[in-house]
């Protein structure tokens, strides 16, 4: 499966190309622009044909080695770090977990980035926009498939630099190059402790390979697991917004929309996350510095979702929203639902990607509007909105959709992700669960109060302004449906229930992390073991894996 670094050098490629050659690859300016799209974007797309190649290998096998289906594949490169007895390697881990987020990756990228041709259009600086957006791709690539801690960092630190870059893009705009730096000065705390954790696991473990971290997990006990997993946690809270180093995230707002959204729904906001369930087995021997995962997540949630409530800047809303979800996430990570955390991450990527798109329309039509006015409001504010639902009604077609899906409507894709957290919590804590719900409950009343002074309250601009807001052109509005078709039917992928294709991704994600839940439940006082103890008990489904004939054990 050597052709799977294709998946990062197709973008990494094409970065280069772009910003080196970028402003030579047409003859006139207009043939420039669209070589660099269709570059940048046919890089994205075709790294995405690539991981859906190697996730078919992964399910139908056979695997190198005699490895079973739906196991784990190292594709070996070379060592790049080796000092006495430390070896770290550039080297790839294939298994379900690191697939799925290189599906959402390069799938909801390549949409993101065919929106960007049509968004970023006329933008004098367009050739360097596109180069470090396939930069952040590709650094995203990294962290997700490396099959180290330290190959992971180089990722990591990646996606913080191009974040930087890209909500520093307008650099004669002060307060996006203050945000720029803002992001930037508050991942370095988050990324001390991911480098603290990682030294501190070579020194238990000996090895930073996540096979043999987890192979190694259940000897470490529960001191020397809770140091890892609380140091690592620190950086996830810097890379995933959580309090209290979120601050970075709503001012990131200040980048270009398309960044917005790349940033905020299939990539670097999820590495933390990621990142718990990846060690979730170390997770699993410390059941304290879950709860505390746990809690942190709740507290992030709630607090993100009261501050939406009050947000006049639509970007900024969604922002907050982000937060708040990522809490979310967070919360079934520390009750032990990994799969619950990687399910609500995948839906989350296909409703957010949507509103923020949704809103990168609005901004457009409101731009060009004011533009040709002469005027100066602000295209961002919803107290200047109004009425647009009969102007731009595909935007509001798609973006009521998303936010049905993200508040969690019935048989919409956040309803079964949702559902599934608030399930799992309940069994843990009826406060957090009830904490939970209300959160649920406050992301509809925002949302909701998004849409209302967007597109359906009267309209707050003179009519020589609203008469010239249009609905954007086809290069933005597809891959708005087909976002909104995702946040309807993305909930298939774990529907709870007893037949062939019930909890798909439960079966799917088991052999990375069915373990760790079933340990966690266990911690937890919980009665679930699921492994060589299973039974058969007619049609029943086992809660920790998904599988029929399978019950819990106490």
């Amino acid at each position: 499966m050597q052709y799977a670094w294709l998946l990062i050098l197709l973008p990494l490629l094409a970065s280069a190309v772009i910003g080196l050659r970028g402003t030579k690859l047409g003859a006139t300016p207009e043939a420039n622009e669209q070589a660099v799209g269709a570059l940048a974007s046919g890089a994205v797309i075709a790294s995405f044909v690539v991981a859906v190649a190697c996730f078919l290998r992964l399910l139908f096998g056979p695997l190198p080695g005699g490895v079973e289906r739906m196991g784990q594949v190292v594709v070996q490169g070379p060592t790049w770090l080796e000092v006495g007895s430390f070896r770290a390697g550039f080297s790839l881990l294939l298994d379900p977990m690191s697939i799925t987020m290189a599906l959402v990756v390069t799938g909801v990228g390549s949409l993101i980035h065919w929106f960007a041709r049509g968004y970023m259009h006329g933008d004098p600086h367009f050739p360097r926009f596109f180069a470090l957006l396939n930069l952040f791709v590709a650094a995203m690539l990294i962290l997700v498939l490396g099959s180290n801690l330290a190959f992971m960092f180089l990722g990591w630190e990646g996606v913080g630099f191009c974040s930087y870059m890209l909500i520093g893009y307008y650099t004669g705009k002060h307060s996006a190059c203050q945000a720029g730096k803002k992001a930037f000065i508050v991942n370095r705390i988050g990324d001390l402790g991911f480098l603290l954790g990682l030294f501190y696991t070579y020194q238990k473990c000996k090895t930073v390979e996540f096979v043999g971290i987890a192979a190694h997990a259940p000897e470490l006990g529960a001191a020397a697991a809770g140091i890892i997993g609380l140091l690592l946690f620190v950086g996830a809270c810097g890379k995933s917004a959580q309090f209290p180093l979120y601050v970075w995230l709503p001012d990131a707002m200040e980048g270009p929309t398309p960044v917005s959204a790349l940033i905020h729904a299939a990539t670097m906001v999820t590495a933390g996350v990621y990142l718990v369930c990846r060690m979730s087995m170390v997770y699993a021997q410390a059941h304290g510095v879950m709860l505390f995962v746990a809690a942190v997540g709740l507290v992030t949630a709630v607090l993100a979702a009261l501050v939406a409530l009050v947000q006049n800047d639509i970007k900024r809303v969604l922002a907050y929203s982000t937060v708040s979800q990522l809490g979310f996430m967070f919360l079934a990570a520390g009750m032990g639902a990994f799969t619950a955390a990687i399910f609500h991450l995948v839906t989350h990527a296909f409703f957010k990607a949507l509103l923020f798109l949704g809103s990168g329309s609005v901004i457009h039509g409101m731009e060009h509007a004011i533009h040709h006015a002469h005027r100066d409001e602000d295209p961002q504010d919803l107290r200047n909105m109004g009425g647009l639902a009969k102007t731009m009604p595909v935007t509001c077609a798609t973006m009521v959709i998303g936010a049905l899906a993200i508040s969690g409507f019935p048989l919409l894709a956040g309803f079964w992700s949702k559902d599934e957290i608030l399930h799992h919590t309940g069994q843990h804590s009826v406060l957090f669960m009830v904490a939970g719900l209300g959160v649920a409950l406050l992301t509809a009343f925002y949302m909701f109060r998004m849409i209302v002074k967007a597109f359906y309250q009267e309209p707050k601009l003179p009519a020589e302004v609203a008469d010239h807001i249009e609905e954007s052109n086809q290069t933005m509005t597809v891959p708005l449906m087909v976002l909104a078709v995702l946040s309807v039917i993305g909930g298939a992928l774990n529907i709870p229930g007893d037949s062939a294709l019930s909890l798909l991704l439960h079966k799917w994600l088991h052999s990375v992390v069915g373990e760790a839940s079933a340990i966690a439940a266990r911690g937890a006082g919980l009665p679930a073991v699921c492994g060589p103890a299973r039974q058969p008990v007619g049609r029943a489904l086992c809660r920790a894996c998904g599988h029929r004939r399978h019950r819990w054990l106490g």
